[in-house]
Order: C-alpha cells, then structure tokens, then sequence
C-alpha cells in the first residue's frame, strides 16, 4: 500500500504514532497538535516537529487528506439534554474537536485510546454519545479494553481501544479483529537499569513516613500506600501524581553511583523509586527515546502516555484490513 497519511491529536509525547510508525512503516505525520509545552518538547526531540496547541483553533480546510486519525481524548461527560445522544450533545468538550475532524474529512480509519472508566463514565452516556457520533458519521465501530502486560512490557495497564472504520472507504471493515495477548512475558528485573544515581533512593527519613502512611490506611481497612514490586512480577498502573512512583517501588541490588551517598543515609533496604528511562521501558519506548525535560514532566508525560506496544499490535491488524 502507499505510504499511510496520519493526523495525531493530543499527541502527548507520540506513543501512539510511534506504534503506528513501527507497524506500518512507510508513514506521513500532516498534523500533530499538544498544548503542554514539556510534552510538545518531547515530542518535537524525537519527531523533529513541534505540535500545534489549541486543538480548537485547527481549521480542517486547511488539512491535507489523510487516511487515519489518532487521538487519545480527555475523558469528558457530554450533555445529554436531547434525547439522541449524538453530534450537538458533544459539543463543548475534546472529543467533538475529533468528531469535526472526522466528520469534515471523512479518514479511512479513527484510533481512539482512553482510560477505561470511559466505558461507565457518566452512566455510560458518554460511550453511547462517542458510539453514535462515529456510527452517524457512517463508521464501524469496535473497542475493547487490553491490558499492557499482554504485550510485551512488565505494567498491570488497563485501557479502552476504540477502532472506527469507514465503511465506504474500507470495504473489508467486518474482518478486524484485536490482537492477541502476546506469549512473550517480561518482568520487572528485566527492564530495569544498573548503577543508578542517588537520587532515585528512598531516603531512611521518607521510608519511616511511607511506612507510616501505609499503617494508618491498613489500620482503616484500606489499601493504600508505598508498594515494592518482587522482581519477579510485573509494575502497577504508572500514574500522575499521587503515589504514582511510591506504588511501584524495587529494591536495588546495585551500589548507587552517586559520590554524595554518605551525606544522604539512604534505607536499608536499598528501596528506590524506578527512573524515567525504566518507565519509558514499561510503556514500551525504545532507548533511543529522548526525554529532553527534568525528570517531573517526564512521569507525568510517561505516566500519560500510551503503551506503544499495545498500539502497534493494533496498528498491525488494522494494516491487515487496509492494505
């Protein structure tokens, strides 16, 4: 086939049109659009694009044709005042910027990713609303939720993948099928990196508060609280914020590189929380991804980001239908 056209909303840092790229190869990015700036700078690191921002301001006129959409939307509740539940009811929110996209260029194929809560948010309106939407605009619509540590990386990761095709443009649409779980198992031992520096260890101080924090929740009932993952088992969800780096805590079994090792008493335990380079590595990005921002906005973008193994098993069964 000829070389796939591909227009990228809410890129993020370009996990999506990364699977996309190393499914199908021959690929052509016409549009990015992200409006936070550190996640723009990832991305322009690696694409050699930065994205456009305001992904209201795009005037699809102005769009070459292109033969698929991404987007990984933000979750929002539609109104649901009229009784159809369809286009005008999604106005307002990110996902009608997707659907106005659609509906003015009319794309061979829609990938959609979100969280899975998307399913019962709002009652279960919102889904009906995005259903609707894609149907009316003349797609075959097909999700399912998969889990990360089906394909290929060590992370517990649920989400919902919405695949949209064109009936009119895709006659072979009724043969899509979501890709298998993979046979292939990883673990956290195999994904994690040597001879980090200090800064990465959980301080004797900050441990003896962690394991406070986790008793007065036991203490209550509940669950929560700092987490070591056995290195032979996989990682927990990778979050934003929160406990997102204290719920998937290893223990080092190398000596820290850093000199300063003496004037910061780290635990016993040797307990640390996992570098950026070990997320990108559960969220399936090569090595040679650059994160060109402190390591902050790097969880947050990775925490953020899609599993770009996942997408690119997708991406592969959607390449059987189209080619």
């Amino acid at each position: 086939m000829s070389k796939l056209r591909l227009v990228d909303l809410f890129s993020g840092i370009g996990g999506i049109r990364l699977g996309f790229e190393k499914a199908f190869k021959d690929t052509e990015t016409l549009l990015s659009c992200e409006i936070d700036k550190n996640a723009a700078k990832t991305y322009e690191k690696n694409f050699k694009e930065n994205p456009l921002g305001d992904v209201t301001k795009i005037k699809t006129e102005e769009i070459p044709d292109f033969d698929v959409v991404l987007a990984g939307f933000p979750c929002q509740a539609f109104s649901v005042a009229g009784k159809r539940l369809g286009f005008e009811e999604a106005r307002g929110t990110m996902f009608f910027e997707v659907a106005r996209l659609i509906k003015d260029k009319k794309p061979k194929v829609v990938f959609l990713e979100n969280v899975k809560g998307l399913l019962s948010h709002d009652k279960g309106q919102t889904f009906v609303v995005i259903q609707n939407i894609l149907k009316d605009l003349g797609y075959e619509v097909y999700y399912k939720v998969l889990n990360s540590k089906d394909f290929g990386v060590p992370q517990k990761r649920e989400r919902v993948y919405i695949i949209a095709f064109n009936k009119e443009l895709v006659p072979n649409y009724k043969d899509f099928k979501f890709p298998k779980a993979s046979k292939k198992k990883v673990a956290i031992k195999d994904i994690l990196e040597e001879n980090v520096e200090l800064k990465h260890f959980v301080s004797r101080q900050y441990m003896k508060s962690l394991k406070a924090h986790k008793k007065r929740h036991a203490d209550k009932g509940n669950g929560f609280g700092y987490e070591v993952i056995n290195p032979d088992s996989i990682a927990n969800t990778i979050v934003v914020g929160g406990m997102g780096r204290e719920r998937n805590l290893v223990k080092d079994l190398t000596k820290p590189t850093n000199k300063l090792e003496k004037d910061k008493v780290i635990n016993k335990d040797k307990f640390r929380v996992m570098t950026v380079r070990e997320w990108a590595r559960l969220q399936g990005f090569p090595d040679s991804y650059k994160f060109p921002v402190a390591d902050g906005p790097a969880y947050k973008q990775l925490g953020n980001s899609v599993t770009v193994s996942v997408i690119k098993a997708i991406a592969l069964e959607i390449k059987k239908v189209i080619a």
